[in-house]
């Protein structure tokens, strides 16, 4: 049985141009490519996390790699304690492996609605959700 060659979806500091795009070594960039709308992307300062259960397309980059630079990746990446590394779909259907954070452990950190890494000090789209607090303070009004 042939082994296939594993294929990533980056989308923070990975990206081509980022701090840790070194970590992909001679890795081979397939496209420019988005996940279907079923995820979030978060801001944690240094790095990027991306969470399922969102309504977000997340932009990122998709990459054909061998075996040994996945695993250094997984090193850096603190993999299982901080991230997951899963399977997941991208918007053309297809699928290829990313890095997720559970929703819990990033409690309170700020939501890039656009799902776009390097837009991340660009405003984004106002949520269409009130928090509880906003209601709050708009009712006191």
């Amino acid at each position: 049985m042939a082994e296939t060659t594993p294929r990533l979806f980056v989308y923070g500091t990975l990206l081509s141009g980022e701090r840790d795009h070194s970590l992909l070594g001679g890795s081979r960039r397939l496209d420019v490519v988005s996940t279907e709308p079923a995820f979030e992307l978060v801001d944690i300062g240094a790095y990027a996390a991306m969470v399922p259960g969102g309504c977000t397309s997340i932009l990122g980059e998709l990459y054909a790699l061998d075996l040994k630079t996945l695993a250094n990746i997984d090193v850096r990446r603190q993999v299982p304690i901080l991230f997951r590394r899963v399977q997941i779909r991208l918007a053309d259907g297809s699928q290829a492996e990313s890095y997720l954070m559970d929703a819990e452990q990033l409690r309170g950190r700020r939501r890039l609605a656009h799902g776009d890494w390097r837009k991340r000090f660009a405003p984004g789209p106002r949520c269409p959700v009130e928090s509880p607090f906003a209601r709050k303070v708009r009712e006191r009004q």
